[in-house]
């Protein structure tokens, strides 16, 4: 199972979405939790490296909506990756 992290600004972010963003959110991070168990990439969530800071990876959870993440280190006794949720919004986070 992976096992998860946020950063303070993430949940800062994820607190001014609207009810509907956090709802499409929550329904993306389902399928790509789904998708780390299967050991798969979820093509509807185009999860891919981003650009401007190696290691950092962007999830698309609506038209507009990004997240940006990374991979962390393995927590011990615990199977699967571990993902560290970093920013949440709209297309803007990748300049601010």
């Amino acid at each position: 199972m992976p096992t998860f992290d946020v950063v303070a600004r993430f949940l800062a972010e994820y607190s001014r979405l609207s009810p509907a963003e956090r709802a499409a959110f929550d329904r993306a991070r389902r399928l790509f939790v789904q998708a780390l168990r299967e050991g798969r990439k979820d093509p509807r969530l185009r999860a891919k490296p981003f650009r401007k800071k190696p290691g950092v990876w962007e999830l698309t959870w609506a038209p507009d909506g990004r997240a940006l993440w990374m991979y962390g280190d393995p927590v011990p006794g615990r199977r699967g990756p571990h993902i560290i949720w970093l920013r949440i919004g709209t297309h803007d986070i990748f300049d601010r």
